[in-house]
């Protein structure tokens, strides 16, 4: 198998960064449920608003087509692949950003973006600021809690007795079972997350050797849990921290297999973002050298999701015979698991692979290769909840970009019975039916308005 697993060639060097973009402040009012007393929590700010400045200084005086290119092209984006994520033609962006079209309607605006990642429509308007979380993201009711608990030090640890390495790891696992399988995940284990964090990171502090490696292990999935539970909520600032957090803990922990955990889900973040894109392959490619494929299911298993990592990086941006270079390399490695494997909590197989198959003809705008892929695809033998409901999703996103709306709404209401906590929280999910409620027929009317009040989009 040693054909199989020939390490991937490196992209470009890039330095990996990641900041917090923003001071973030929920009130000290607000109080961590599992935590002991302690006084007001610690902030944070990395000194990004000066980036941000600079972006606004660019800005200054363009139109709103000119805009548009501005944020495409720092995206790395192609007009086509633009044009295919909005669904609209090449074409159609050339005349936006050349002003030969007006600025497209509110529904519009907000798809743009989504994808461009603008968390402002301001920014590509020109106009006054607002907010594209009001209309795209919701945020959960947890959430004010799960953040101050990401704000909150144990810096004063001298009297305090650390739990065993051993019931921390038994407790992340315990949330992983939570997370994948019940409907509303995100509700299940955001009570747990808060006090998880405070316990992982004192054992971090107190305990030594082998159990603090096992420990550091354990507070790099307590992030991830974390980064899953805020993910498609108006907090990036956030879901940098847990990234970021989580790839110090593995490295850390000094374990292969936590590190290239910890690059998935930073790869997300950053992929997400639209940012950082050399770096991200970067760090995939490098961590994938730290396994050894040949010789370990579970770093065949790794390795395989790297590759996939990579393929989604590279379809993000449009290149689509890198992706399925590496995703044919995924494909490969998951079919030499043994039969039936799954990681327990990765949830990386053939199906998973094949599950992405979807995404990434979404990404490259092929819809009808997209839809074929999601026929062939058994989701009900996937062992997660929100993993069919995100598929499910991703079918979805092929039909619209197909532009058939009753196949759209029937997937996304079927996504939002597999796991209605992943589909309301979905940036697809809910700026397509805030466009499908002004653009959609009579056929699809009750359903989207359905799904809406599902999604907290209308009262």
């Amino acid at each position: 198998m040693a054909a199989l697993y020939e390490p991937t060639a490196p992209a470009a060097s890039s330095t990996v960064t990641s900041a917090i973009s923003k001071v973030v402040r929920y009130g000290s009012e607000l109080t961590t449920p599992g935590v002991p007393g302690h006084a007001a929590p610690l902030r944070w700010d990395v000194g990004s608003l000066t980036r941000e400045g600079s972006r606004m200084d660019d800005l200054a005086g363009m139109t709103t087509g000119q805009r548009v290119r501005y944020f495409r092209e720092r995206a790395g984006m192609t007009r086509p692949v633009l044009g295919g994520l909005v669904g609209r033609s090449d074409e159609w962006v050339k005349a936006v950003e050349t002003n030969r079209l007006l600025t497209p309607r509110i529904p519009l605006l907000l798809r743009l973006a989504e994808v461009l990642q603008v968390d402002d429509l301001g920014q590509l308007t020109g106009e006054e600021k607002l907010a594209t979380s009001a209309f795209t993201k919701s945020a959960h009711e947890a959430l004010p809690q799960v953040a101050q608990a990401l704000a909150t030090y144990p810096v004063l640890t001298g009297e305090m007795t650390p739990v065993s390495a051993t019931v921390l790891a038994g407790r992340v696992t315990q949330l992983w079972e939570l997370w994948h399988g019940t409907k509303r995940q995100r509700t299940a284990i955001a009570s747990f997350l808060p006090g998880l964090l405070w316990d992982a990171q004192i054992a971090t502090r107190l305990l030594d050797g082998a159990d603090r490696r096992d420990a550091q292990r354990s507070l790099a999935q307590t992030y991830h849990l974390t980064q899953l539970f805020l993910c498609f909520q108006p907090v990036p600032e956030l879901i940098y921290a847990t990234g970021d957090r989580a790839i110090i803990a593995a490295q850390e922990a000094d374990d292969p297999h936590a590190i290239a955990v910890a690059a998935w889900y930073l790869n997300h973040i950053f992929r997400s973002a639209g940012q950082q894109y050399e770096a991200r392959v970067q760090l995939i490619t490098d961590t994938a050298q730290l396994l050894r494929p040949d010789a370990a299911t579970e770093d065949r298993a790794l390795w395989g999701l790297l590759q996939l990592a990579a393929a989604l990086s590279y379809a993000k941006i449009g290149q689509e015979g890198d992706a399925w270079h590496y995703w044919d390399a995924a494909h490969r490695a998951a079919r030499a698991l043994p039969d039936g494997y799954v990681h327990p909590h990765l949830i990386f197989g053939t199906g998973m692979v094949d599950a992405y198959a979807i995404t990434l003809h979404a990404d490259l705008m092929h819809g009808r290769e997209a839809i074929r892929a999601a026929d062939r695809l058994d989701l009900g033998a996937m062992p997660s909840a929100t993993r069919r409901s995100v598929h499910s999703i991703e079918t979805a996103r092929a039909y619209y970009l197909r532009r058939e709306p009753v196949a759209t709404v029937h997937l996304l209401r079927k996504a939002y019975d597999e796991s209605p906590d992943t589909a309301r929280f979905n940036v697809f999910a809910r700026s397509s039916v805030t466009e499908l409620r002004h653009r959609g027929g009579n056929t699809i009317r009750a359903d989207v308005d359905d799904l809406a009040r599902k999604f907290d989009l209308v009262s």
